[in-house]
């Protein structure tokens, strides 16, 4: 059964009823999802990254987890990198 129901106008704008903002936590600026899934589409709030995402990304080549002071480290280093003046 459906929690709620959002009608299209013609500018293809819907609203997010309220009992919907409140079981996802949105408010003015959240970001949502839409997702194909086998012919159903499914909304949902925008997520951040996890923490192995940014893991991964910080050291790429499968490497062990480091301990958190070292992805912090990493963190600076990188932004260090990609905002250095040549």
């Amino acid at each position: 059964m459906a929690i709620a129901q959002s009608k299209v106008t013609t500018q293809g704008q819907i609203s997010v009823p309220a009992e919907v903002r409140k079981r996802l936590g949105l408010g003015p600026g959240s970001v949502l999802e839409w997702d194909d899934r086998g012919g159903e589409v499914i909304v949902r709030k925008a997520a951040r990254f996890t923490s192995a995402q940014v893991h991964d990304v910080l050291f790429p080549g499968g490497t062990e987890r480091k301990a958190p002071i070292d992805v912090k480290a990493a963190i600076r280093a990188r932004v260090r990198r990609q905002h250095a003046r040549d």
